[in-house]
């Protein structure tokens, strides 16, 4: 299945207990769209967050984001891995 990493910018000053809920909150629906999100950071400085997953498109992670109210503004395939 494929790779994606999304950005979200904006997100400045976001505090743990917000990026927390945010991440649990496409955790709780990610099936839906059968994407599997494996990882999040967060720059607090930037206000960018990026999520790591797996899913069968690029639409079905934006889906999800949009759902959980944290629309992505880039996702990016990740054909090569090492």
């Amino acid at each position: 299945m494929p790779k994606f990493m999304d950005i979200h910018h904006g997100m400045k000053d976001l505090t743990p207990d917000q990026f927390n809920a945010a991440h649990q909150a496409d955790l709780a629906i990610q099936s839906e769209e059968g994407v599997t999100f494996e990882h999040a950071w967060a720059d607090t400085d930037s206000g960018d967050v990026f999520c790591l997953s797996e899913a069968p498109s690029a639409g079905a992670v934006q889906r999800i984001h949009e759902r959980t109210g944290h629309k992505a503004d880039e996702i990016h395939p990740l054909a090569l891995s090492l």
